[in-house]
């Protein structure tokens, strides 16, 4: 049998192993037998190179995605690959540069577009990042993963109104789009437009039910406007989604205990004591749960004398 053969069979069965049995050492072994009987066989350097980056030993990911650019000097996709793990390793510069090079092969590719945006993000570079949003944008109308990521930089920068827009832009195009419906939302809260925000989130868990954080935002919003039964209920559906969210805890015996203080509904001290210790061993620095505490002890001190 040839080499470049023998090289396609230790190939698929890396990929084998890869995929089928995740099995990564011994994919790794397959691939670099894959390339010792064909030092061309760029599939394999490719899938090695992510081989390692899921491994994260990127340094040795870098040396397989860059003889690819050796040996595909004309192929975008290996720049964004090598633009990729410098992403990861935090070298931008080396990030960009890469991108950019793809984006020379490649000028009307958007996902490059945000690729560089998203390292000129990471450098800091807002008013780069923007236009190249932008750039991506215009290049592609149809496609809201450039305006969403545009809208997410103008959020947190504060430029609430132009996030608002972006949002809105993408809702016209896909009235279902969760994280848009969820970020204005935020913004809602933010502004203190909480009925509206209330509403946003109800639509969010139409659409997905098992949403944890939503359920948490609907209650913090329910929270807002006082309305605590439903305050109560909604973050006890999303605590049943994610028992270990302090947050969501925290908040739930806040409302728990000014409603024993307010003899509301029966709520029991015992109940709102054995929340605030769990909220505790999450975070024994909870200084919110260590005064709810004290106070409760104290109360219960206080109930004995008398």
């Amino acid at each position: 049998m040839d080499k470049k053969n023998l090289a396609r069979r230790w190939f698929m069965r890396g990929c084998r192993y890869d995929r089928l049995e995740s099995n990564l050492d011994q994919a790794i072994d397959a691939y670099k037998k894959s390339i010792k009987y064909d030092d061309k066989y760029t599939d394999a350097y490719v899938n090695l190179g992510f081989a390692y980056v899921s491994r994260g030993n990127c340094g040795k990911a870098v040396k397989y995605f860059q003889k690819v650019v050796e040996l595909e000097s004309n192929n975008p996709e290996a720049f964004n690959n090598l633009g990729y793990v410098y992403e990861k390793m935090e070298r931008f510069g080396e990030a960009r540069q890469a991108y950019e090079q793809a984006l020379g092969l490649n000028s009307l590719n958007v996902e490059t577009m945000l690729n560089i945006a998203k390292v000129q993000e990471l450098e800091g570079n807002y008013h780069g990042a923007v236009e190249q949003y932008k750039k991506a944008i215009s290049q592609d109308p149809n496609n809201v993963s450039p305006r969403f990521c545009l809208a997410v930089l103008y959020d947190r920068h504060d430029m609430f109104e132009e996030a608002q827009e972006e949002y809105k832009h993408i809702l016209k195009k896909d009235p279902d789009h969760l994280k848009s419906l969820l970020n204005i939302g935020n913004l809602c809260i933010q502004l203190g437009e909480d009925e509206k925000a209330i509403r946003l989130f109800k639509r969010v868990i139409e659409l997905d039910s098992d949403n944890a954080e939503t359920w948490y935002r609907l209650g913090s919003a329910y929270q807002s406007v006082e309305n605590y039964p439903e305050a109560v209920a909604t973050f006890k559906r999303s605590i049943s989604l994610n028992p270990f969210r302090e947050e969501t805890h925290m908040n739930l015996a806040e409302i728990q205990y000014f409603q024993y203080r307010s003899k509301f509904n029966g709520v029991k001290k015992e109940e709102i004591t054995q929340r605030l210790r769990f909220i505790l061993s999450i975070n024994p620095q909870n200084n919110k749960g260590q005064k709810l505490l004290k106070e409760l002890v104290e109360d219960n001190r206080i109930a004995k004398e008398k």
